[in-house]
């Protein structure tokens, strides 16, 4: 689902910059929320928050043509908001010569750590994934019961109907699979 998202952001991306302002608007509708909701971990600032997400969207507007390819538009919106707060944050702090000690600042890098975090988790999951799609069937079995489900190797040999080496010489053999695949 996430991935297909994607893809229709970038796809309506593409289509922006190619001038349809239609899509334009859909990539405004589709991340107006989420960008809100990421701000709110940034600031409390209601206000300042809704500015900076018109401001990155009317920056997004008039310089399209300057972009060039964007790789995940999803991405850019976040850290174009963050950098567009931070700016915002600082011109403030700034202009009432107040120092940064006063300034009760959000930790942006908790929130970005942990965007970055989940974003390694999914490419992780998704290459073991890939690996284990080549095992067979029974090395996929036999690695899922032990490593996913903790099952003891009795309890393999059980649920498999396999004695106890042919259980291990299967582990061993996915294993060593998974090690070629990886490397």
């Amino acid at each position: 689902m996430m991935e297909q998202t994607n893809n229709s952001t970038e796809t309506l991306f593409a289509s922006f910059q190619a001038g349809n302002m239609a899509a334009f608007s859909q990539l405004y509708n589709l991340h107006i929320n989420i960008l809100f909701n990421y701000g709110l971990k940034l600031t409390i600032d209601k206000e300042l928050l809704q500015d900076c997400i018109h401001d990155v969207f009317v920056k997004l507007y008039t310089k399209r043509a300057e972009l060039g390819t964007i790789d995940n538009v999803r991405s850019y919106l976040f850290i174009s908001l963050k950098n567009k707060l931070c700016d915002e944050l600082r011109k403030r702090m700034y202009m009432s010569d107040t120092s940064i000690e006063e300034v009760n600042m959000p930790t942006l890098t908790d929130v970005e750590d942990d965007y970055m975090e989940n974003e390694q988790r999914k490419n992780e999951f998704s290459l073991v994934r890939r690996l284990l799609d080549q095992l067979s069937p029974r090395q996929r079995e036999a690695l899922t019961l032990y490593y996913i489900e903790e099952k003891k190797y009795e309890d393999i040999c059980e649920i498999m109907n396999m004695n106890y080496q042919s259980v291990r010489n299967l582990m061993h053999r996915g294993l060593s699979k998974l090690r070629t695949l990886a490397s």
